[in-house]
């Protein structure tokens, strides 16, 4: 091969900075010395990867052809390294994105467990809504999602996980705490606090709650299920959140499940990840360990 591993990073850092500055300092080389490995990339491809506008690198449709294979030679590269290093073949870091609720719930017990029996493999976890775990996939920023929503996108592959469920909660102390069952026509006549558009939490609650109810009285919408309780637990507000979150609330006696008979609203933690990425041994080790903690 005319290029060099050195060449796809340079590149690859530049795709994902927009920035040659960037990469450079990433890197810990000059900008020149930067700038001149994606010209000869680019000479050597004999077509050009990005476009400048300013200071501001963008790609063209050949980087954009050019960046998924990239990533995949240069984590290739990586494994071979660490592997050959550490005689562990599942090493070096796996950068996973996971929606708050299995981020809270349940991704502290999976990086625990995966410590202990893989302890070279470092997890970086970032944690967004689903909406952008999903964009953060496919930007490259994760290696691996973990979400609580949909995702119908042709370029990601999706494993489901496991199980949860979201439930309609009140104050201990709201009106409808006292009934053994609540109709929807009173949970229309309430106010709301929710999660944030674009969370998997509030896309799964929208699409059962709306069969029932054409419009709730939505008054707040956070991104922190915390946040959230405590202004149920504080205020007359109502709200739909995954009963993992809310189990500690209800055995502190400070919150209350509603009994809402014909209301069913199961959903499913999913894996999610690249279709275009080649097999990687460290992604299906995070997987089998997560599906062994609920068996």
């Amino acid at each position: 091969m005319k290029f060099s591993l050195r060449q796809l990073q340079v590149f690859y850092l530049v795709a994902t900075h927009n920035s040659v500055s960037l990469a450079a300092k990433e890197l810990d080389i000059s900008q020149s010395a930067a700038s001149m490995s994606l010209s000869q990339l680019e000479t050597l491809l004999d077509k050009p990867l990005f476009t400048r506008k300013g200071h501001r690198m963008e790609l063209t449709s050949w980087g954009e052809w050019l960046r998924p294979l990239a990533h995949d030679l240069l984590a290739t590269g990586t494994r071979i390294q660490a592997g050959m290093q550490d005689m562990d073949l599942v090493s070096g870091s796996m950068a996973l994105g996971s929606s708050q609720t299995p981020a809270l719930h349940l991704v502290p017990q999976l990086i625990s467990q995966l410590d202990k029996d893989f302890p070279r493999l470092a997890i970086e976890l970032g944690v967004e809504n689903t909406e952008h775990v999903i964009d953060g996939l496919l930007d490259f920023r994760y290696d691996l999602g973990l979400i609580e929503g949909h995702c119908d996108d042709e370029r990601v592959e999706r494993s489901i996980w496991c199980n949860d469920e979201l439930v309609i909660v009140a104050s201990a102390d709201h009106p409808l705490s006292s009934l053994d069952e609540v109709s929807f026509e009173q949970l229309s006549q309430e106010r709301w606090v929710l999660r944030e558009p674009g969370a998997g939490t509030r896309e799964v609650f929208d699409l059962n709650i709306h069969k029932h109810i054409d419009q709730l009285q939505v008054h707040r919408e956070y991104d922190q299920a915390s946040v959230i309780l405590e202004l149920v637990k504080n205020a007359e507000y109502l709200s739909g959140l995954s009963s993992r979150s809310v189990q500690p609330w209800v055995d502190a006696g400070a919150v209350c499940i509603l009994n809402v008979p014909e209301l069913n609203m199961e959903r499913k933690f999913s894996f999610i990840w690249r279709k275009q990425d080649s097999e990687n041994p460290a992604r299906d080790i995070v997987i089998e360990a997560a599906r062994k903690l609920v068996e």
